[in-house]
């Protein structure tokens, strides 16, 4: 039983547990008078509510590497970019192309820099995570932020280029053994992505990181610094090959991890896997119990217990103890009772030692997940690129993509339901995508995804490249349109309501030039022409998604166009949002969108017709709709 307090509340504990909450990276272990304590690491408490870097000289237990301070100032600076639809690459609910009305998202981009631009509109609201990072053998490239002072978007200017079809392209480098920070840059390329997408995770949610013996170890750290140790949910072993190399200068790996960490560990249930053939043959009746099928369990215990150790009466005579040091699970009382009501069993000759029957009926309807998954019962590498190869007319374009089983496993451990949102920002070959919409087509849901890749160029000389895919992107988007035409082909009536399309966005710089980020930067000459704070080769459609993002919008919510009073609308979430880019708009266009009531009514700063237009603007709104936000660009 717990101990009465006797003292009144402790506010330096609870102030130290919701730093613990909100910065479990902030607690540490020092001596004092020759004893462990658990304290706050200010320098590291600092470090999170400031954007300089602050020093500390205390000796502590740690988990550090060079640039790890840089690492936090990455995941914590701000960015200038937004993300660009891209509608002729986009697939429609029904699979129809260049349709703009699903609910599922492909975004190419540095996944860093997507993530900060979904933090805000996605704070809280994915379930589960799922990537598959660089491995970091060796031959693993990055895209490497090596100056981590660079201001916002000299990065990208360094570091990317934009190839004819003016897509942004990146160095990527290879990071061999030999380089003297091999483990450094990999922390430094996972740990700010893991850091911004920890805030993605509904309070239930949980993330399934794929890794090698190369860097598993120090990924748990890293997850443990980031989500808390106590949200350590387990270590999946996964058999990734089914048969040995037999040039293999050790031992032939056959297997890779999966690291699981739950957002809020009280608050994530995990999914329960269906009872197999096997399992449930386990469960018999020989003595036609009317319980039904049963199997035979130990009744003893290794917590002694004086209480608990008396001897049993077998009904052959035979008098049974339990061996030294332990003793049965329950008293004698309730023992008795058990063997009177038939729920003990003695062995057919009934002098065996008892054991309890354990019922078919009363066991959980699925099944704790175990700690090894064999190839067997979710797949191996050589699956997932036979079902590769399978869309894409035999043609193998990944080396090793994970098999649909792996991650259809993955989702129902999850416990995601059936609107569930997933996300996976190393998208790769965009098996995960493929395994949403399968499971959808399976049961009805309606669960959606983001997939976020890099557009890494393929190789010249391989095969994708010579099939006219550039990039990595080109491949994950058009595996998942063939996935979602054999998906409707073989569910039949099952897929109809099914979305199987995506929206395509790409991450770009910002729609806005350098005057809307810093107006007194205007010169006077500026002062008495019309500067035009959007840049010249930006859509309506690129600021209406910039919109969404800044107001915390979903990228997914339904978009019509509407003509109001002559001007073209975008009408966002059945009138939430309001947004119209045109010039020249009237008095008369103010009015009309007024009276509709949106949330938020958005316009350009240029969009008025005249200066009358611009001084009645909000004299119409506070007539018409006063409680409208009204923004402009």
């Amino acid at each position: 039983m717990e101990r009465m307090k006797m003292h009144s509340r402790d506010n330096v504990a609870e102030h130290v547990e919701a730093v613990r909450r909100l910065f479990p990276n902030a607690l540490t272990e020092v001596m004092r008078d020759g004893k462990v304590v658990q304290v706050i690491d200010f320098d590291v408490l600092r470090q999170e509510l400031s954007r300089e870097i602050v020093e500390g000289r205390e000796e502590r237990y740690a988990f550090t590497w060079p640039d790890k301070r840089q690492a936090i100032l990455a995941a914590n600076a701000p960015i200038a970019m937004t993300l660009r639809p891209i509608v002729e690459d986009s697939v429609g609910r029904d699979g129809t192309a260049g349709a703009f009305d699903s609910e599922n998202l492909y975004i190419e981009g540095d996944n860093l820099d997507v993530l900060k631009l979904l933090q805000e509109t996605y704070l809280g609201k994915v379930k589960m995570i799922y990537i598959d990072p660089p491995y970091n053998t060796g031959n693993d490239a990055f895209v490497y932020d090596d100056d981590f002072a660079m201001a916002d978007g000299d990065f990208h200017a360094a570091n990317g280029w934009r190839d004819e079809d003016g897509a942004m392209q990146y160095d990527l480098r290879a990071n061999n053994v030999s380089n003297g920070r091999f483990h450094t840059d990999w922390l430094n390329m996972i740990y700010p992505r893991l850091r911004v997408a920890k805030s993605l995770l509904a309070d239930d949610g949980v993330i399934f990181i794929s890794i090698d013996d190369s860097e598993q170890e120090n990924l748990k750290k890293v997850c443990n610094e980031i989500f808390g140790e106590q949200n350590y949910v387990g270590t999946v072993i996964w058999e990734r090959a089914f048969s040995p190399k037999n040039d293999a200068k050790y031992f032939s790996a056959s297997h890779d991890f999966i690291v699981v960490y739950a957002k809020n560990i009280t608050n994530f249930s995990i999914g329960l896997l269906p009872r197999s053939e096997t399992a449930n043959a386990r469960y018999k009746n020989p003595d036609n119990d009317p319980r039904g099928p049963w199997t035979a369990d130990n009744m003893t215990v290794k917590t002694y217990s004086a209480t608990y150790d008396y001897p049993i009466t077998t009904p052959n005579g035979t008098v049974i103890r339990p061996t030294d040091g332990r003793c049965w699970f329950t008293n004698r009382e309730r023992m008795e009772k058990l063997i009177e009501e038939g729920r003990v069993w003695f062995g057919e000759n009934g002098g065996n030692t008892p054991r309890i029957k354990r019922y078919l009926a009363d066991v959980q309807q699925g099944m704790t997940p175990t700690t090894i998954w064999q190839h067997e019962d979710v797949g191996h590498n050589q699956e997932g690129r036979q079902e590769v190869k399978r869309l894409f007319e035999d043609k193998g374009y990944f080396a090793g993509p994970k098999p649909l089983r792996l991650l259809k496993r993955i989702l129902r451990v999850a416990n995601v339901d059936e609107d569930a949102l997933i996300l996976d920002f190393f998208s790769g070959s965009a098996t995960t995508a493929h395994a949403v919409m399968q499971l959808n087509a399976e049961d009805g849901g309606h669960r959606k995804f983001i997939m976020v890749q890099l557009p890494e160029a393929t190789d010249e000389g391989g095969t994708a490249y010579k099939a006219g895919y550039r990039n990595i992107c080109e491949i994950g988007k058009e595996r998942i349109r063939r996935a979602g035409a054999k998906i409707a082909a073989e569910a039949g009536e099952k897929a109809v309501g099914v979305d199987l399309g995506f929206r395509c966005l790409r991450l770009d710089t910002s729609n806005m030039t350098e005057v809307y980020y810093a107006p007194d930067a205007v010169t006077q000459d500026g002062l008495f022409a019309q500067v035009d704070n959007v840049k010249a080769d930006r859509t309506p459609e690129d600021l209406l998604f910039q919109t969404m993002l800044d107001l915390g919008i979903l990228l997914s919510a339904s978009i019509t166009v509407e003509e109001i009073a002559g001007k073209r609308v975008f009408n966002v979430a059945d009138g939430f949002l309001l947004a119209c880019f045109d010039r020249d708009v009237t008095d008369l266009a103010v009015t009309a969108i007024a009276k509709r009531k949106p949330y938020y009514a958005v316009f350009r700063d240029a969009s008025m017709a005249d200066d009358s237009a611009l001084t009645n603007f909000d004299q119409l709104f506070a007539a018409y709709s006063p409680a409208t936000v009204r923004r402009v660009l």
